[in-house]
C-alpha cells in the first residue's frame, strides 16, 4: 500500500496516558488540631526559658492564649442552651485558659488541652452559678439539674422524642419530684420580663394585669388608728372632735351646740389632743 493510500495514524487515547502522581498535601492542609498542639508545645518550651514579666515572656504567653482560643470556643459551645451571649461565655472561658497556661507544667507529660479543658469549663460553670442565675437555688439542686439536663439529651437521642419525667427519674434513679424540682430550678437562669406578651393572641403582659398602688391605702391605716384612740376618750370629748373634724363646725358653733363657752371647747380640744398623743405608741 502506498503512502498516499495508507490510513492516517490514530492518536493514542488520552486516558491511556499515565497519570502524574498527585502533589503532596501542603503543610497548611494538615489537621489544625495537630498544628495547634505542636505550636503549643514549642511555645511552652520557649516560655519555660523566659523570666515572668519580661516583654518576651508576655509575647509568648499572648501567643499561647491566641493559639488555644479555639479550645475555649469549643468549651463555650456546650453552654449554648443557656441563652447567654456567647461572647460573654468565651470571655469567661478565656480567663480559665489564662489560668491554665500559668499553671501548666509541660514536663509532666500531659497534653495541654487535656489539662486546660477542666479549668476552662470550671470557670464557665462558676460564672453561671454565681452571676447568671436570677434566683439562687441550692447547690445540690443545681448539680442534680446538670444530671437531669444530660439525661434528657441522652434519652431524647435514644427515643427520638422528649422523655417523660418518669423516664428521666428511672434513668437517674431519683424521684419524679426531684426531676420536677430540677426542671424548675433550671428556669432560674432567666427571668421573664413583666412586659413580655403572654402566649395567645390579644393577651396583655403581666405588667398590665398588676394592681396599682391605691393612695387611699394609707388613709385606711390612719382611720383605724384614730378609731382605736378615740374610744379611749370621754364621750363628750369624742363628740367635740367629731363635730370639729367630721362635721367641720367651728369652736363657736360647737359651744352653741353643747351649751358651753368657746374657751371651754378650746381647752377640751387641747386636752383631747394631749391624750391622743400620749396613747399613740407609733408616734412615740
Amino acid at each position: 500500500m502506498s503512502a498516499s493510500t495508507a490510513p492516517p495514524q490514530e492518536a493514542a487515547p488520552l486516558e491511556a496516558a499515565p497519570q502524574e502522581p498527585a502533589p503532596p498535601e501542603p503543610v497548611a492542609q494538615r489537621s489544625r488540631g495537630a498544628d495547634t498542639r505542636a505550636l503549643t508545645q514549642v511555645l511552652f518550651g520557649q516560655l519555660k526559658m523566659l523570666d515572668p514579666g519580661t516583654p518576651e515572656h508576655n509575647r509568648v504567653r499572648g501567643a499561647l492564649i491566641e493559639a488555644n482560643l479555639p479550645l475555649v470556643r469549643y468549651a463555650a459551645a456546650r453552654f449554648r442552651s443557656r441563652n447567654e451571649p456567647m461572647e460573654d461565655v468565651v470571655q469567661v472561658g478565656t480567663i480559665g485558659l489564662i489560668n491554665a497556661i500559668d499553671r501548666f507544667d509541660p514536663d509532666r507529660g500531659v497534653q495541654f488541652p487535656t489539662f486546660a479543658m477542666p479549668t476552662v469549663i470550671g470557670e464557665i460553670k462558676r460564672y453561671f452559678r454565681d452571676n447568671v442565675r436570677t434566683v439562687h437555688v441550692p447547690r445540690r439542686l443545681h448539680e442534680l439539674w446538670v444530671q437531669v439536663n444530660g439525661a434528657t439529651e441522652d434519652l431524647t437521642t435514644a427515643f427520638g422524642r422528649t422523655p417523660t419525667t418518669a423516664e428521666i427519674a428511672e434513668r437517674l434513679r431519683i424521684s419524679e419530684d426531684d426531676v420536677l424540682s430540677c426542671i424548675e430550678a433550671g428556669r432560674s437562669y432567666h427571668a421573664t420580663s413583666l412586659e413580655a406578651a403572654q402566649e395567645g393572641d390579644g393577651l396583655p403582659g403581666l405588667v398590665d394585669r398588676l394592681g396599682y398602688e391605691d393612695p387611699a391605702l394609707d388613709g385606711v391605716e390612719h382611720r383605724d388608728l384614730v378609731r382605736h384612740l378615740l374610744v379611749q376618750l370621754p364621750e363628750r370629748e369624742q363628740r367635740i372632735l367629731l363635730l370639729r373634724y367630721y362635721s367641720n363646725l367651728t369652736q363657736s358653733q360647737i359651744s352653741v351646740e353643747l351649751g358651753v363657752s368657746q374657751m371651754h371647747v378650746s381647752r377640751l380640744l387641747a386636752r383631747s389632743f394631749a391624750r391622743l398623743r400620749s396613747a399613740n405608741r407609733i408616734e412615740a
